[in-house]
């Protein structure tokens, strides 16, 4: 009996045996995930969970991610199969108003310039050698979008879920300090200080209802192979619009959302084990969806430049940053610049409008991806 208890006491301090070098840095990693999270309030939703998901899989011996741990159950339950990103997707899509997009439809056309940055940097991470499905992950992370950044990174480069996740929630929650040098730098001081009448008339609730149909439909047609991504938020965007199931949307908004969320960083964090996440495959991850993102702000403020010089001088270019799916920080970055350059510069809803397309353009912009890679055969 004695003998079995001393056995016993020498298993304790096991997993300080088994540390790897990785694993304190990855713990302190972790650690200044929640940092920011608690202290600088950036993204806290997911990189509390994330970041206490890193702590925990950095303790060895653990077993948390072998066959039937606890994480890797939750894992398994909705990262592997992507059912956690479309879910939030749902919400998101519940929580997003279209109508500023539909009153200009034009403005459209900066949510589709605000993607072309994922298809740089797509080209990039090629060039340097990552396979064609990790580069379509990493070039996902300029949709400036972690729902589709999980998605199509769980789905098909499932490896590199830590970075991709870490790089996209980060990035995004740096819009406010990455975005405004780019702007200055594209724009002169005339562009920022233009101010941009409405002369769009109030949207039908018709009209609201046959958008995300019409935008599923079109899109899946468009793009198949994107359609979970797709006809996810434009479900939960049909619930809001039609008025007639409250209590789904607002479920989807709050309970399932909050939910999902939880067990999605926490799931994110798992992969987050310092033997694989710290290589210099990581650190180009990283490099390439800051440049993603950099790519992204100079197409939609350059096109929003060309749509100033084709109407005459009434667009203000600023509103092409807005073209992202950083919803809706973005908007609220442009306003901000806007009335640093002109007191009456109201560009907020016009940024709006811009920003709802980025969403759709970045969902869009996935879907073509994949489905591009569906038809040269390299995705079933």
């Amino acid at each position: 009996m004695f003998e079995a208890i001393l056995n016993g006491l020498s298993g304790l301090g096991a997993g300080i045996a088994h540390l790897h070098w990785s694993n304190p840095i990855m713990i302190a990693v972790g650690c200044l995930l929640l940092y920011l999270a608690i202290k600088k309030d950036v993204e806290p939703l997911l990189l509390v969970p994330i970041g206490f998901g890193a702590i925990l899989i950095n303790i060895p011996l653990a077993g948390l991610m072998e066959e039937e741990g606890f994480l890797r159950t939750i894992y398994n339950m909705g990262v592997a199969n992507e059912l956690f990103p479309l879910l939030i997707f749902v919400g998101i899509g519940a929580m997003t108003d279209f109508g500023p997009l539909l009153e200009n439809p034009k403005i459209f056309l900066l949510g589709a310039a605000g993607q072309f940055g994922i298809f740089l940097t797509l080209g990039l991470a090629l060039f340097f050698g990552f396979s064609k499905l990790d580069a379509v992950a990493i070039g996902v992370i300029g949709a400036c979008d972690g729902p589709t950044a999980i998605y199509v990174t769980s789905k098909f480069a499932p490896h590199l879920l830590g970075a991709v996740s870490v790089a996209a929630y980060s990035y995004m929650s740096l819009v406010p300090v990455i975005q405004p040098p780019i702007m200055r730098w594209l724009t002169t001081e005339k562009e920022r200080s233009i101010s941009m009448e409405s002369d769009s008339k109030p949207v039908s609730r018709t009209a609201r209802i046959i958008f995300p149909i019409m935008i599923t439909v079109v899109g899946g047609l468009i793009a198949p192979k994107g359609l979970p991504l797709l006809g996810t938020i434009m479900l939960g965007n049909l619930m809001k619009e039609c008025g007639v199931v409250s209590r789904l949307t607002k479920a989807s908004e709050n309970e399932i959302a909050n939910v999902v969320t939880l067990l999605l960083g926490i799931s994110i964090g798992a992969t987050m084990d310092g033997r694989l996440f710290l290589k210099t495959q990581t650190l180009l991850i990283l490099a390439f969806g800051f440049l993603a993102i950099c790519l992204d702000t100079v197409c939609g403020v350059l096109f929003g430049k060309l749509m100033n010089l084709a109407t005459g001088g009434k667009i203000n270019p600023l509103i092409g940053a807005a073209g992202i799916s950083a919803y809706p920080m973005a908007a609220r970055v442009v306003q901000r610049e806007g009335l640093k350059y002109n007191k009456f510069n109201f560009l907020l809803m016009h940024a709006v409008g811009a920003n709802t397309g980025g969403q759709v353009g970045s969902v869009m912009a996935a879907a073509i991806m994949l489905s591009v890679l569906q038809g040269m055969g390299i995705v079933p």
